[in-house]
């Protein structure tokens, strides 16, 4: 009769890590700068676990155009056909066409889906013409008259988004460039001394574009560097 006997006993200590397959699948990047972020399916980038809904809710134009920047349907991914490269510039955005010029700042669109949004141009703000029970501040209808000169009824526009989609109002927040020939919207207005600088956290990714363009406005006297007294302030964020 064979002898019985015992087996070995499992060594004790730290149980085997078993190592995770490394991410797939094509690099993508937001359209508004920042890190490179993976496409729907790939499961880590570096610290940060993105799956479907998390990058459809970050990218701008996934799925329908504007389904990203409303704060709803988060869950789509993919570029869209609304979605393409911005002349001169190396990101991409999302198409819409100008149907009207609320003021210096503030704009009204149409997306090819047949929706309409009201958006408000972030890092800038123009003096005031349409605010409720206040005054036409100073230089507020010349920014608000070149504004419609640059944004005319019909124009396309090619938007980008920041950190946030809208404001308290409701309103799209959006860098826009106009489609025909990737002017910088934005920019342009504090350039030329129609707008000023406003930051509100957390949304500055053109924060050293704008502070130039406004340094050197500041420094040339335009617009209402020029035309304004010190004491005319323009109006108060989220105006």
């Amino acid at each position: 009769m064979r002898p019985l006997t015992r087996s070995r006993p499992r060594p004790q200590g730290r149980p085997r890590r078993r190592s995770s397959p490394p991410a797939t699948g094509p690099v993508t990047r937001r359209w508004w700068g920042g890190s490179p972020l993976r496409a729907p399916g790939s499961r880590t980038l570096g610290a940060r676990t993105l799956g479907a809904r998390t990058l459809g809710a970050r990218l701008l134009g996934a799925g329908a155009v504007g389904l990203v920047l409303a704060v709803t349907s988060a869950a789509c991914a993919g570029p869209s056909a609304g979605v393409t490269s911005i002349p001169g510039h190396p990101g991409r955005g999302a198409r819409a066409t100008v149907t009207h010029v609320v003021d210096g700042d503030t704009v009204e669109l149409a997306f090819a889906d047949g929706r309409t949004e009201r958006a408000r141009l972030l890092g800038i703000d123009t003096p005031e013409t349409v605010k409720p029970d206040a005054p036409v501040e100073c230089f507020g209808p010349e920014a608000s008259a070149h504004v419609k000169q640059l944004l005319a009824p019909g124009t396309e526009v090619l938007l980008q988004r920041d950190t946030e989609a809208r404001d308290r109002y409701g309103r799209l927040l959006v860098y826009a460039w106009r489609r025909s020939d990737g002017l910088f919207v934005n920019a342009s207005l504090v350039a030329e001394g129609y707008a000023r600088t406003l930051w509100i956290a957390p949304n500055d990714a053109h924060r050293a574009d704008l502070s130039t363009a406004a340094a050197d406005a500041t420094a040339a006297g335009r617009g209402l560097w020029g035309a304004c007294p010190p004491e005319s302030p323009a109006s108060a964020p989220g105006g």
